[in-house]
């Protein structure tokens, strides 16, 4: 089941073509990870289809309302900076507020997944401390707990992994691909092409203001194609413990 589609999308930025007629389908179970070298648009291309910048093309998701695309997306963007003191468990329960009744109240079975994702997010130990008090890896992974906690179809995340310590950024990765396991469809975007080539079912590779590849990791983790777009030269290998990518360096 398709559940973000995107046609003909493009992003123009202060008179700068980001990128231009991107069109691509996303269905649930896919875990995706969108990759690109800096400036490619990755985060534009993002907030395009939410509707949250202006675009050309459509997007399956541009056009709901605020309270429907709330219960169909849960969006987690790059910036983290936690303003008010709330209290972790407080700041997660705010994932469930598209889906209460305008009392405010959190049912049981609402507060049972509240529960069940702040475990999972090994958030335990933290639930009742100030957020903006957390460190950056702390914040981030609370955060992400919100978004999971919204338990939308689709979950977008832009860059989820960084400032993560390598523990924490393996346990996000296995969260995500569990939930698309579960049947969502996960979209994030990667700088860590180990992460992406050890957790993605699918790669889209965007460079050189389109989509130049879209496949299986393995496919779209080439040589040839990680020369081009990032000028670099790579180490990738299936093992008995999964597939293993190492960038090695930077070529002319």
């Amino acid at each position: 089941m398709t559940a973000l589609e995107l046609r003909d999308l493009g992003v123009t930025l202060r008179n700068r073509e980001v990128f231009r007629r991107v069109s691509l389908t996303i269905s649930a179970g896919e875990m995706v990870g969108l990759i690109g070298p800096n400036g490619a648009g990755k985060t534009s291309l993002m907030r395009a289809a939410l509707g949250l910048i202006p675009h050309s093309g459509q997007s399956s998701l541009a056009n709901l309302t605020a309270r429907d695309r709330a219960r169909t997306v849960a969006w987690m963007p790059q910036a983290r900076e936690i303003a008010w003191p709330v209290a972790v468990e407080r700041l997660v329960a705010l994932g469930r507020l598209p889906h209460l009744s305008p009392t405010g109240a959190i049912p049981e079975r609402d507060q049972a997944l509240i529960d069940q994702v702040i475990d999972r997010m090994d958030l335990g130990a933290l639930r009742l401390r100030a957020a903006s008090r957390l460190s950056g890896g702390e914040q981030a992974r609370a955060l992400i707990a919100r978004a999971v906690v919204q338990d939308t179809p689709i979950l977008m995340a832009d860059e989820p992994t960084a400032g993560l310590d390598p523990a924490h950024q393996i346990s996000t990765m296995k969260v995500f691909r569990d939930l698309a396991d579960e049947g969502r469809a996960v979209l994030v975007s990667l700088h860590d092409l180990g992460l992406a080539a050890r957790h993605c079912t699918r790669l889209i590779l965007l460079a050189e203001g389109g989509v130049i590849a879209d496949g299986p990791p393995a496919q779209v983790l080439s040589a040839n194609l990680m020369a081009r777009s990032f000028g670099i030269s790579v180490w990738h290998e299936n093992t008995v413990s999964g597939p293993v990518f190492q960038p090695l360096e930077v070529v002319g």
